[in-house]
């Protein structure tokens, strides 16, 4: 019984000092100053973990690695994804070099080569429901899913692409410009 009320008291003694913590307003909330380690791989852990559990189940459509796939999506990541996770050539950008954390640069290939299923759900399921406190918008309410997947089939090839290559597929045709 001794064990019982002494973890009790310390569960109740941490709850009441993180509440206090929480409300001291101590801890710098500014996207200028990065998260402590400890905070910092807390986040990280709980958004891989989370996206990776929401994203399981997503089917991948057959058809993803198709040009036309490529040419739809890549009018829309120059217009809504290229100013934070930039362009071939481009390293930084006002956007890029203000949030924190730090946009992954979408050019550069993954150190890790992961299973490209796996990585398509993820990235389907980002684009469409964002990622909070991050800066990522949902594009979901705005983008069907069809053309959800096309930017996802846009950022498979996205790293492979020169600067020409790049202003070549992601130029939008006139009658487009009326749509978005």
């Amino acid at each position: 019984m001794d064990k019982l009320k002494c973890l009790l008291a310390t569960v109740f003694i941490a709850l009441i000092a993180g509440l206090a913590f929480i409300y001291s307003g101590f801890y710098p909330m500014g996207a200028d100053v990065p998260h402590n380690p400890l905070s910092y791989w807390a986040l990280e852990t709980l958004r891989e973990r989370s996206i990776a559990r929401a994203a399981a189940e997503i089917r991948v459509p057959a058809d993803l690695n198709q040009a036309e796939r490529l040419l739809a999506g890549g009018a829309d990541y120059n217009d809504m994804c290229a100013g934070c996770h930039l362009q071939p050539g481009k390293q930084q950008s006002d956007f890029s070099l203000g949030l924190y954390p730090v946009p992954p640069n979408l050019t550069q290939a993954e150190t890790d080569e992961e299973d490209a299923t796996a990585e398509a759900r993820i990235r389907f399921w980002i684009i469409k429901h964002g990622i909070k406190a991050s800066g990522m918008p949902a594009w979901g309410p705005s983008h069907d899913d069809d053309r959800i997947w096309n930017m996802v089939a846009f950022l498979q090839r996205l790293p492979e692409l020169s600067p020409e290559q790049y202003q070549i597929l992601t130029a939008r045709a006139e009658s487009d410009t009326e749509q978005h």
